[in-house]
């Protein structure tokens, strides 16, 4: 496998013979969409565990979420200050060593003590749980160009696979035996992932010979000179942030009335959200045949409509269900086709493209966690859903502004 990237397959033949197109290596495509499901993972174990959590430190659920914001915010530096040096490090070393500092980082929120070392090992977390953008403009850079949208549709598929199932996983497992036993586990599987992914990533070059200093203050001119990265920005940012309100008060939601479900229940509800999560691959294959931009207005639109279900319906289990399906489904359709149109820009300096859109994505997301939190607190399950429909419209009203500009340029 080591160096094995693209495969060509059998020639076909057409009055005479012609090679068929190369394809990237299936196998590496996988293990690429695992990695980066287990490694993003790490930032969502907290989200239904929230009040467990609250309860061993005895501190109120409100404050608690601080530590997923912490942890978002977290991620949002280290795509700042670590990913950019994928551009002139070697990748697979990269990854290797953020593989090891984000074990520590775990274990040390299994060990903590109180709510502070607790908030603080959060935040490490974050900044170390890099590697799913490390790996994606990776394999933007090995698939070729006419399959790079379906590749980068697996790739994420396997991370939003990984973002819901830890949700599920952590519930179950805080439920039965504790919360630091979600931590420790996961500490493990970045252990066993370090020694998959050194020997099974193939050799890389660096891309650019800038310095560290040269590469941090190009992502400010990447963003002045790209205005399809400026809209990027803002529709990732927005629908990302609605996505985090709604999973950060989940919890919170599930244990009042009709409801008072666990830890468990909350968590469960990532499984419901893998239906539309494993629709990824789908829009990265549309992705390829049709504008990317046209479909991200849909998908926001969708997360729109699974905001209205909520406020609706949300107090019947069937209306959070459906809600989440339709959230998942269109948080999915925006990130792939984002990511489809952002990669298509300079292929020399995608690490710090997708440095710039993923650190306005978590801002984002950070942003949706607190709002959240603060809705909950002002207005219960109404102010969550107000707090994610003011987001989704803000991203709208951005889609449409910039619409009307492009017909106008015509």
């Amino acid at each position: 496998m080591k160096g094995s990237v693209v495969n060509h397959a059998q020639p076909t033949t057409v009055e005479g013979a012609s090679q068929a197109l190369p394809r990237m290596d299936r196998r590496l495509v996988w293990i690429m969409a695992l990695a980066c499901g287990l490694t993003a993972a790490n930032l969502y174990y907290s989200q239904p565990i929230l009040v467990d959590m609250g309860k061993s430190f005895a501190v109120s659920v409100d404050q608690m979420g601080i530590i997923a914001t912490l942890g978002q915010l977290g991620y949002a530096a280290g795509l700042l200050f670590i990913v950019p040096l994928g551009d002139s490090y070697n990748r697979r070393s990269l990854i290797v060593g953020s593989l090891i500092a984000v074990t520590l980082a775990l274990i040390a929120m299994a060990l903590a003590p109180n709510v502070t070392l607790l908030a603080v090992a959060s935040l490490l977390v974050g900044i170390t749980t890099v590697v799913p953008q490390i790996i994606i403009p990776f394999a933007a850079s090995l698939a070729p160009a006419h399959e790079r949208g379906r590749v980068l549709g697996i790739v994420m598929s396997g991370l939003l696979i990984g973002i819901l199932l830890a949700r599920t996983v952590s519930g179950f497992i805080s439920a039965q035996l504790g919360w630091q036993a979600v931590y420790w586990l996961a500490a493990a599987l970045m252990v066993l992932l370090t020694v998959i992914l050194r020997f099974m990533l193939p050799a890389d070059h660096p891309q650019t010979s800038m310095s560290y200093p040269q590469l941090l203050r190009s992502l400010w001119g990447l963003l002045r000179q790209e205005p399809v990265l400026r809209e990027t920005c803002v529709m990732g940012a927005m629908v990302f942030g609605a996505f985090s309100a709604f999973w950060v008060t989940l919890a919170f939601f599930l244990e009042t009335p009709p409801y008072h479900y666990g830890s468990a229940v909350a968590g469960a509800f990532g499984l419901v959200g893998v239906v539309g999560a494993l629709a990824a691959s789908f829009v990265g294959k549309l992705a390829d045949r049709i504008e990317a931009r046209r479909i991200i207005g849909m998908a926001v639109l969708i997360v729109l409509l699974a905001f209205g279900i909520f406020e609706l319906f949300g107090h019947a289990l069937w209306g959070l269900i459906v809600g989440v399906i339709l959230l998942d489904l269109g948080a999915q359709s925006n990130q792939v086709s984002n990511q489809a149109r952002i990669y298509s820009l300079n292929p020399l300096a995608r690490n710090r493209i997708n440095t710039v859109y993923m650190v306005a994505f978590f801002v984002g997301g950070s942003l949706g966690s607190v709002l959240g939190s603060y809705g909950w607190s002002i207005a219960g399950w109404t102010g969550v859903c107000l707090v994610g429909g003011a987001m989704l419209l803000t991203a709208l009203i951005v889609y449409g502004l910039n619409s009307w500009r492009r017909a106008r340029a015509v």
